[in-house]
């Protein structure tokens, strides 16, 4: 069942960002609105659209929101692999389970070493503030 939802998910996402839906999207609202005054503009008119654009946009936020899931957790994967195989820092892996506050704190330390320091001890300073914050991380 889950396999099935994403698959659905990632196929629905996909089609629903191509311009020909948002084409179809427009022209349905143009019929719509063109349909008004042999409807005389009445309740069940307005009501149409406002029932359809709701179950529309409340669908479709779980809908993306799954493949949006699927996509940042490929992405984070993929990272985690860039960061092993590399010469990078592998205390990086899982940082993004920081909180706010750390992840900006460990940001405003790399900017501050990038500008000033040699690779060496860029790479050193990288070192030990990511293990401080990895540390205060798994301490919680």
């Amino acid at each position: 069942m889950a396999n099935s939802f994403s698959r659905f998910s990632t196929a629905v996402a996909e089609y629903s960002g191509k311009p020909v839906t948002f084409v179809i999207a427009v022209a349905t609202i143009a019929l719509w609105a063109i349909a008004g005054p042999f409807f005389g503009f009445s309740e069940t008119w307005q009501l149409i659209i406002n029932t359809g654009t709701t179950i529309v946009t409340f669908l479709m936020v779980f809908v993306l929101q799954n493949s949006q899931n699927r996509d940042g957790t490929a992405l984070q994967a993929k990272l985690d692999e860039l960061i092993l195989t590399s010469g990078a820092e592998n205390r990086f892996i899982g940082i993004e389970k920081l909180d706010d506050g750390e992840l900006k704190r460990l940001s405003e330390i790399l900017k501050e070493h990038a500008a000033n320091e040699d690779d060496k001890a860029l790479h050193r300073k990288i070192t030990e503030a990511a293990g401080r914050q990895t540390k205060r991380a798994g301490a919680r």
